[in-house]
């Protein structure tokens, strides 16, 4: 049964193009069907606007709206959005996860918020994204390199989170959002409040999330091959809860706008007991199961703050807009003190971090933007610059990366030209800077040090002073063709990234991982050319979208597992070393949607990406958390029912191929079969409609190693059956 059911993955959007050729030839009989599609492979289309932008760019850009994230909401906002094909999640427990982009993430890919660049502690797989999903109206997701919009880092492509839209004129109103989920027992609420007269408005935002441990359709699991039962399927000490505030306030008229924005976001979490740095035997179960709810050693904190201004004004045929922004990110791990390698055995009382603080980073960013955006004839010049500095220090008993500062600037210039109705030029030029400061940093305790047959005890040194400094320029070109109902659009470009701190500098024990991280201090700057093509086509009531790639690193950095052992810190953990390559890679995306009837319609969406380094020790290989193909079938049937709106009832069948391409000491994922369950509807109730969804994910609780996730590593199963119930309760009152 299962070799039946496996696919031949390079040729599987050739199948399917050749099936839904079929369609084409039904759609010229005569039929009565859906006069006009609203939707497009659940990318929800509300307006012309965001079809029209599509058309015109020359880049793969996705755009979902807040709809779309409660009809498929998740433990966090990229969980939310992996429906999309080409976009994954790099996930750890219910709450945290990390956008991954055609298989490119940590610092390659980019989040923007409200037009600032989220900056976290974002280069480990364990750190998550610190953003309330809701509070999120409309993202636009950009596949491939736009290193000439944003800079560094943007060299896999963009997560760009919209500004809300202003309130209406002389309004007050509110919603009240209210979630539950039976897999972690989760219950969330966040309640808006926003509210303006003719010029000056506010909108505010409360969330608060509680989860326990979650469950998964295993009862045991083994990390590093010692066996680890699991107390009614529950990963101990994977609980978490989250306080979020938000607050938009400022002035918009007719030549200017200014929005001050500030939040505040605070998430506590556990990392799951048996799988920490810490021997899976030496783990008290008894006292971790007595509760699912509590979040006991090791757990993490992290809260990070966000103010800015953004200001708009117009000036004859000219757009002008500044942001100034500050961001504060705090992240600390809490663990029992260890003893590893030369550490006493009896943490100091003079320490200058307490006993159990096993990591603390702080990072202080600041930011400034402008952008000029004007019209000259068929020309639609932009032009702009932006500067960051940072700042990160470090505490805790433990060390990983040292402390750092860090300096980027960058101009930019991107002109889209528009020949006609049916013909878009687009050319960009982006030039950067950045320099970055590590610091020095010596062991508290004494480790032998032998030299000349003579051992001595010496505080080490883990990172020496050290400044490196990168510029680099970037480009892009494209072109849009619209033809009637067909779209074809193609982009050349090249991206850019500075190495990190981590991988210019670490030195260290990674416990997450049992492993020892070093960093290389000779590397260069990274660089990507991709060339991304697009074809769509849209009818009454089929639509059909192939957007394939091919992308080449010159020098793509990795983290390289060696043949050396760590003799100070561990248990002689295996030494990785970051290195560069060269990597080439291809793959596309597919989606198609067909109206069979009015309110019923059949959606295919899939994947499929290829990597393989081409030079250095792992030559011949893939890339880490490279995703397997994927292909999404759905079924979705919209009635029309007295009293209710927008009712829908959907099935998705998602098969996952195996990964067998993998990078030593990476293990293979096996093929899975995944089903979800979704409905909802709005209920009439005057002004207002209230909001109803219902999901059901992983229907018949299978069980599958999802090769994306932190935790597959320790061959983890992916969460069981999830029944989630999401209301939406608005209110206003106009004046």
């Amino acid at each position: 049964m299962k070799n039946a059911l496996s696919i031949h993955w390079k040729y599987c959007f050739l199948l399917m193009s050749l099936l839904f050729s079929a369609a084409v030839i039904s759609q010229n009989q005569p039929s009565e069907k859906k006069p006009e599609i609203k939707e497009l492979n659940e990318v929800l289309v509300n307006n012309n606007t965001v079809e029209k932008s599509k058309k015109e760019e020359s880049l793969n850009v996705e755009t979902v709206n807040n709809s779309f994230i409660q009809r498929n909401l998740g433990g966090s906002l990229m969980q939310s959005l992996q429906r999309l094909p080409g976009v994954k999640t790099i996930s750890i427990g219910s709450g945290g996860s990390k956008p991954l982009i055609r298989g490119l993430s940590f610092n390659q890919v980019i989040v923007v918020e409200n037009g600032l660049k989220h900056e976290g502690q974002q280069w480990g797989a364990d750190h998550g994204l610190e953003i309330d999903q809701y509070a999120v109206n409309r993202v636009e997701i950009i596949k491939g390199p736009s290193s000439f919009i944003y800079g560094s880092d943007a060299v896999g492509g963009a997560v760009n989170i919209k500004p809300l839209p202003l309130p209406s004129q002389n309004t007050f109103g509110g919603s009240v959002d209210i979630t539950g989920k039976s897999n972690n027992a989760q219950f969330g609420s966040s309640l808006n409040l926003f509210g303006r007269n003719k010029n000056w408005f506010f909108d505010s935002r409360v969330t608060t999330m509680d989860y326990g441990d979650y469950r998964v359709p295993a009862d045991r699991v083994y990390v590093y091959s010692y066996e680890v039962p699991l107390y009614k399927n529950h990963l101990r000490n994977t609980a978490g809860r989250e306080l979020d505030f938000h607050l938009s306030t400022g002035y918009s008229g007719e030549k200017l706008k200014s929005v001050f924005y500030f939040s505040n976001v605070y998430t506590k979490s556990g990392f799951f007991a048996n799988a920490h740095g810490l021997e899976p035997r030496n783990v008290d179960t008894e006292l971790h199961d007595k509760s699912s709810r509590d979040i006991l050693m090791p757990y993490q904190q992290v809260n990070h703050l966000k103010v800015s201004n953004t200001a708009s004004f117009n000036w004859g045929n000219h757009g002008f807009e500044t942001q100034i922004g500050f961001q504060k990110n705090f992240r600390r791990e809490w663990s029992h003190y260890v003893n590893h390698g030369y550490m006493p055995p009896v943490y100091p009382e003079d320490m200058y971090a307490p006993q159990d603080l096993e990591r603390q980073y702080d990072k202080d960013v600041w930011s400034f933007s402008a952008k000029d955006e004007f019209r000259i004839k068929r020309h639609e010049i932009t032009v702009g610059t932006n500067v960051v500095t940072q700042e990160n220090a470090i505490g805790g008993w433990s060390f990983l990366i040292p402390a750092f500062t860090q300096f980027n600037a960058g101009l930019f210039a991107y002109d889209k030209v528009e020949l006609n109705d049916k013909w878009f030029l687009h050319g960009a030029v982006r030039y950067d800077y950045g320099k970055i400061n590590m610091k020095s940093y010596y062991d508290w305790f004494e480790s032998p040090v032998s030299e000349n047959n003579q051992t001595q005890m010496e505080y080490l040194q883990r990172s020496e002073d050290l400044t490196k400094t990168f510029n680099s320029f970037s480009w892009s070109a494209g072109v849009n063709y619209n033809p009637g109902n067909l779209s074809l659009k193609a982009n050349l470009g090249s991206g850019f990234r500075m190495p990190i701190a981590k991988e210019l500098a670490s030195n260290g024990v990674n416990y997450h991982y049992f492993r020892f991280e070093k960093g290389n201090p000779n590397l260069d700057a990274e660089r990507s050319y991709q060339l991304d093509l697009g074809i769509e086509w849209q009818q009454q009531n089929w639509t059909f979208q192939l957007t394939p790639f091919a992308n080449y690193f010159p020098n793509f950095i990795y983290l390289n597992p060696t043949s050396a052992l760590d003799v100070y810190y561990g248990a002689g953990n295996q030494v990785f070393e970051y290195e560069q390559s060269k990597v080439f890679r291809y793959g596309a995306e597919l989606q198609t949607r067909y109206y069979f009837l009015k309110s019923l319609s059949a959606e295919i969406a899939a994947e499929y990406l290829y990597s393989e380094q081409k030079s250095g020790s792992k030559k011949g290989y893939t890339l880490p958390f490279s995703p397997p193909p994927s292909v999404l079938f759905g079924l979705n049937y919209e009635p029309q029912i007295r009293f209710l709106k927008e009712s829908y009832f959907a099935v998705d069948y998602r098969i996952t191929g195996k990964q067998d391409h993998i990078v030593p000491p990476e293990k293979k994922t096996e093929e899975s079969h995944v089903f979800n369950l979704a409905f909802g509807t709005k209920i009439k109730t005057g002004k207002q409609d209230i909001s109803l969804s219902f999901q059901i994910q992983n229907l018949f609780n299978t069980k599958y190693l999802n090769h994306t996730s932190f935790y597959r590593l320790i061959e983890l199963p992916e969460a069981g059956r999830n029944i989630i119930v999401s209301m939406k309760i608005p209110f206003s009152v106009s004046r």
